[in-house]
């Protein structure tokens, strides 16, 4: 098993939550971005730096994924890949999507972007806080717990 992580979104304090958590369990570990992105020197954590491009990251994620692992992201696109491919995928917010939930998220998504293009809701995501960061760190534990 391996984590994945979308690295050109993800928020820094979910990254270092993450090297930490590689390091603690001696779990590879592998950050996916189209630009430089510095990396704690480790036997586990790796960085593949992809060219710049629209979803050029997320399809060299899907093409590395194995079923088991687990790929963070908040591209709900690439974690219904994930999920087909027989991964889980991790919102940096803590929403864990699998089988069971991520075709909703997709519906939902495409919805509310309908929605954004007929100018019906405006912004994005609410800020990152505390709140999110706990969540991740409770849903992270669990699936380590589960991968052991």
């Amino acid at each position: 098993m391996q984590i994945w992580i979308d690295g050109d979104a993800c928020p820094g304090v979910i990254k270092e939550m993450l090297f930490r958590a590689a390091e603690r369990r001696k779990m590879k570990m592998t950050i996916v971005a189209n630009q430089s992105i510095r990396i704690p020197k480790s036997d586990f954590i790796d960085a593949i730096l992809v060219p710049s491009g629209m979803n050029i990251a997320d399809r060299r994620i899907v093409e590395l994924v194995a079923p088991g692992d687990l790929v963070i992201t908040a591209d709900i696109p690439l974690a219904a890949d994930v999920v087909a491919k027989g991964g889980q995928a991790l919102d940096p917010r803590g929403e864990l999507y699998s089988d069971a939930n991520v075709g909703e998220r997709v519906a939902v998504r495409n919805l509310l972007d309908g929605f954004r293009g007929e100018g019906k809701i405006m912004g994005g995501p609410a800020g990152f806080g505390p709140r999110e960061k706990q969540a991740f760190a409770n849903q992270l534990d669990r699936w380590l717990a589960k991968a052991k």
